[in-house]
């Protein structure tokens, strides 16, 4: 409630301040986890959503080499791709991609891993790419623990 003192000034008393304060503190309590759950949620979606470019792009180069009588390598993009059972290996399943920023991209004995640099754990918010083995697609796993 505004007071008028005898000077004509308008304000609020001090009790009125402290409730809103309060108020405010309560709000605040209740809305930052929700917003720092959306952080990671929006982590994990990212993921899950790179995850199925990869599969995507693998499953295009597949149907390349299928069309053009499963030849050693495939032309996606003007990036050459080498192939292995029909399938890129690990080591090009990045350039099959055609955009991936925002990740980093390593390559390690028949592994391609796609991480997430800036989440609590890079390595545990990835997607791993294993190149395919005879008569098999490519192994594709996803891991959101750590985003």
């Amino acid at each position: 409630m505004k007071t008028i003192n005898r000077s004509g000034q308008h304000g609020f008393t001090l009790i009125e301040l402290v409730v809103v304060i309060t108020i405010l503190g309560i709000l605040a309590a209740f809305a930052i986890p929700r917003f720092a759950s959306l952080e990671t949620e929006a982590r994990i979606a990212a993921i899950q959503g790179l995850a199925g470019s990869v599969r995507s792009s693998a499953a295009l180069a597949h149907s390349l080499s299928l069309t053009q009588n499963n030849p050693a390598t495939v032309t996606m993009e003007g990036s050459v791709i080498n192939m292995i059972n029909g399938y890129p290996v690990a080591a090009d399943i990045d350039d099959t991609l055609a955009d991936f920023t925002g990740y980093a991209f390593a390559e390690a004995a028949g592994t391609g891993a796609f991480t997430r640099p800036g989440s609590p754990t890079p390595a545990d918010c990835s997607v791993e790419y294993t190149t395919a083995l005879a008569d098999n697609a490519p192994l594709i796993v996803v891991d959101v623990s750590g985003c």
